[in-house]
């Protein structure tokens, strides 16, 4: 029996070593989490708010003071160009009116007896009875009277253009939309006309004003479409286009917006004045796109070079941080790991990329449809290095 103990321990030995060979090289391989080049349609577009309002809204106020006598219009109510909306009491105009013609008729009399006395007093002089001062004096009264009807017409034109006044007229077709007075409240003219209605052109036709970075309003131009949400209608999607792009920068806070104003149709009436809109404008669209999620182009091995490394901070730090897509880049070189097929180790391979919806990203070449890329490396198959057991440790040391 002594004779085989050699043979046997010779045995135990290399199972251990190839034990121990097998479990360094499985240490050594990392699973991966990866993700197949698809086709399909992919979206990029840029994100912003924006509140929806009428394309004309006209604000009518008054130009005179009183008391507001009569209301003929309320809230959304239709009302035709011309048509009377309100009425201020017009008593103490009306008074005012009847004093300028009064004052009128006085200056027009005093013109009368002026050229009456002009003419007498130039045919006194005629006959050497009368001075040439007096004659002066006359003429001169005469034109003092002329310019004192004048004076009284344009008070009179003044006080009627007042009393006019009184009767508030729409100045559009349209609907109210808002009624800021009520019957008997007194409006004040003073330095500023008190707003009495707001009307809205046409309903049916709206548009929003939409703030978009600053980031992404290079990439928005007239004339692109745009898909747009309200909190009333969650699961409806209204569209629009895109109509203008003002340049009069918006500063809240440091952060710099501009007005774009798209252009809506709302047929249907349910689009309301005021309403939140959440707008994504379409800057590019491909139907058939091979698409790589983004989260492939983050990822880099521990072992990458510090080139692949750099050059993936700088791509990501040259894109736009605003709406969803941000800009296109297209042509962008990115590198990924694609993981062939009976292979554990991730081989990189140098993409050009197009739009991006912000997790999905076109893949101009470089890829096929089919191919795996490396998205995430998961923990190793086997667990932590545990410490060799010390074959003469005994385990712990016990005490009686």
């Amino acid at each position: 029996m002594k004779r085989f103990f050699p043979w046997i321990a010779l045995i135990v030995g290399l199972l251990i070593i190839a034990f121990v060979v097998r479990q360094c090289r499985n240490g050594s391989i990392a699973n991966y989490q990866t993700a197949t080049i698809t086709r399909g349609p992919i979206t990029q577009a840029v994100t912003a708010t924006g509140t929806l309002n009428p394309v004309v809204n006209v604000q009518v106020g008054s130009q005179v003071s009183g008391n507001i006598a009569k209301l003929f219009a309320d809230f959304n109510s239709q009302v035709k160009a011309g048509q009377v909306v309100a009425q201020i009491d017009p008593a103490l105009f009306q008074a005012t009116v009847t004093q300028a013609e009064g004052d009128l008729a006085n200056a027009q009399a005093a013109l009368e007896l002026a050229r009456i006395n002009a003419k007498r007093t130039q045919e006194l002089f005629a006959k050497k009875t009368s001075s040439q001062a007096d004659v002066d004096q006359a003429v001169a009264t005469l034109h003092q009277a002329e310019a004192g009807v004048k004076i009284k017409q344009g008070a009179l034109d003044k006080a009627k253009a007042d009393l006019e006044h009184c009767t508030i007229t729409s100045p559009i077709d349209g609907v109210v939309i808002s009624r800021s007075v009520d019957v008997g409240q007194t409006v004040a003219a003073s330095l500023q006309a008190p707003v009495i209605f707001a009307i809205a052109n046409d309903l049916t036709k709206m548009q929003i004003d939409a703030n978009v970075a600053e980031a992404d309003v290079g990439v928005v131009k007239i004339d692109q479409n745009v898909d747009f949400t309200v909190d009333a209608f969650p699961m409806q999607t209204f569209h629009g286009k895109v109509v203008q792009v003002r340049n009069a920068p918006i500063t809240v806070q440091n952060v710099v917006t501009y007005d774009t104003v798209i252009g809506v149709s709302n047929q249907d009436l349910k689009l309301k004045p005021g309403m939140t809109a959440n707008v994504s404008i379409i800057i590019a669209h491909n139907d058939d796109a091979l698409q790589i999620k983004n989260a492939a182009l983050r990822y880099r091995p521990p072992d990458a070079t510090p080139v692949e490394t750099k050059r993936t901070e700088t791509s990501r730090a040259g894109r736009p941080g605003g709406g969803r897509g941000g800009a296109a880049h297209e042509g962008d070189e990115r590198t990924v790991y694609v993981l062939p097929s009976g292979d554990s180790h991730p081989q990189p391979v140098k993409i050009k990329t197009g739009i991006s919806d912000g997790i999905m990203t076109e893949v101009v070449e470089g890829l096929q449809e089919g191919d795996r890329v490396v998205t995430a490396e998961l923990a190793s198959t086997t667990n932590a290095p545990q410490p060799s057991a010390n074959p003469f440790g005994g385990g712990p040391r016990r005490f009686p």
